[in-house]
Parts: structure tokens; C-alpha cells; sequence
């Protein structure tokens, strides 16, 4: 059965209570002070993960490939050629907008 935590609306104390997924929340009762008015408060859920999962695992292993593949790449020869830069037709004419005749 799962435990729920809830809040005293009259005592403003917090309890848990191991309940069926059926019971109401305002049928709850305080055990402090008795009062039928206990509110459901939102918890975070608990996970337990078995095996030998461990968190951040996929993330180490990407890490851990990139350094390899970085590692393989540094080692690897230059490049023999360069790009060669475009070749423009001669020198612009800021009048015309186009290129001078020489």
C-alpha cells in the first residue's frame, strides 16, 4: 500500500499514513489531534533502481566516446590543400555598382 503525507488543517502538523489508493483524503484522521481534516500533500515519489544500472551512465559512456574520437582525429595528418579563396573579376566601381574595365 502506498504512504501518503498529509497536513492537520486544524493542528497544522504533517503525517504519513499508509492507506489503499481508495481511501478518501478527507476521510483521514489526524493522530495528533483526532480532526477529520488532513489535507493530501504532493511528495516526491521514491525509485529504486536493481541491477547494475548506474545513473549517468549513458551520459559517461558519450563522454568518453567524444574523447576517444577526439583523440583519433588529433592524430590524424594535415590536410595537404587549402581552399582557395574565390577570385573576384577586378576592382568595383562604386558609381556604376559593377566592376571597373582596366
Amino acid at each position: 500500500m502506498p504512504i501518503y503525507e498529509y497536513r492537520c488543517g486544524k493542528c497544522e502538523k504533517q503525517f504519513d499514513a499508509t492507506q489503499s489508493v481508495h481511501v478518501r483524503p478527507e476521510d483521514t484522521i489526524c493522530p495528533h489531534c483526532q480532526a477529520q481534516e488532513a489535507t493530501r500533500l504532493m511528495s516526491a515519489s521514491t525509485t529504486v533502481v536493481k541491477g547494475t544500472h548506474k545513473t549517468g551512465f549513458a551520459e559517461q559512456k558519450a563522454y568518453n566516446m567524444l574523447d576517444e574520437r577526439m583523440d583519433k582525429f588529433a592524430k590524424l595528418p594535415p590536410l595537404m590543400g587549402k581552399r582557395a579563396a574565390p577570385e573576384t573579376g577586378g576592382p568595383l566601381d562604386p558609381a556604376s555598382g559593377g566592376i571597373t574595365e582596366n
